[in-house]
């Protein structure tokens, strides 16, 4: 699954292609996604003019100038596949090459003038496309609970302090947990606290003030250092452009099973567990 660093490059690409476009046409093959579009709202989108491109969580947000916000979410395969002025089609998320895609799969076409299509296509059907009025968009279900963003001012000290109190999960689940910080996935927290010397399975409210000051600014490291690079290419990852996210070439510890810790001054061997089923990767010494 994308994760906000690869959403960003995602919004950055779509940032570079489609801005100040207008939908001329809309087609919906197929219909069927975690979510049914409302094909009756998404085609009133025809002739409206994109004013910007914005992304909140793992969530991508089209706003346009009729006062609407078309909303995506990629789920577990789906693909937002750009195709150029030269006809050429650029692929913009996980899983498979685009040799290998399928239109069958496709599930939304925005025609835009210059000759640009955007084509949704999700295999799993995990992923959703809405629209909702843009004034009334922070009231949605989908993202009315969620946390601060983890690159805002808004993430400090100050917050994981005051709201990790009376917390008593372990690490790893607060950190996974979209109402207390938005947008932070499984590899990014993984990376995060091996930054941070601190053992995934922690209870929340037992962590000293200075490694929590730590956390949080290695939280912030880590995801611009991702979003640098380009994403991480764990399954063919691409940006619109074609080129693979390059932070996979820095990891500390995902993935990394049975390989020694990457600190010269530690003899730790990086293990693999399961935390509410999912792979977690940390070193046996250094972590604690």
């Amino acid at each position: 699954m994308p994760e906000l660093p690869e959403v960003e490059v995602i919004k950055k690409s779509l940032e570079r292609t489609i801005y100040d476009l207008r939908i001329k046409n809309i087609e919906i093959p197929n219909k069927s996604l975690r979510y049914k579009i409302n094909e009756k709202l998404m085609k009133k989108m025809i002739n409206s003019k994109v004013l910007s491109i914005s992304r909140r969580s793992k969530y991508i947000l089209i706003n346009l100038n009729n006062h609407f916000t078309i909303i995506i979410h990629l789920g577990m395969t789906g693909k937002i596949i750009i195709t150029g002025t030269n006809k050429k089609k650029y692929k913009t998320s996980f899983y498979y090459e685009l040799k290998d895609n399928k239109t069958k799969h496709d599930h939304l076409v925005l025609k835009f003038n210059k000759n640009i299509l955007l084509t949704y296509n999700d295999v799993r059907k995990f992923g959703f496309i809405k629209v909702f009025e843009t004034s009334k968009l922070y009231l949605s279900p989908h993202l009315n609970k969620l946390g601060p963003e983890p690159l805002s001012k808004k993430f400090n000290f100050y917050y994981f302090k005051n709201n990790v109190t009376n917390r008593q999960v372990c690490l790893k689940d607060l950190l996974m947990n979209q109402k207390f910080i938005a947008g932070l996935g499984n590899i990014y927290v993984n990376e995060a606290l091996f930054l941070s010397k601190l053992n995934p399975k922690v209870r929340s409210n037992k962590i000293p003030f200075k490694k929590i000051k730590l956390l949080v600014s290695n939280i912030k490291k880590v995801l611009k250092k991702a979003i640098q690079k380009g994403g991480s290419s764990i399954k063919n990852f691409n940006n619109i452009k074609g080129k693979k996210g390059k932070f996979q070439q820095f990891f500390n510890v995902y993935g990394k099973q049975g390989n020694s810790c990457s600190r010269s001054n530690c003899i730790g061997t990086i293990r693999r567990i399961r935390i509410s089923n999912r792979s977690t990767f940390f070193c046996d010494k250094c972590q604690k």
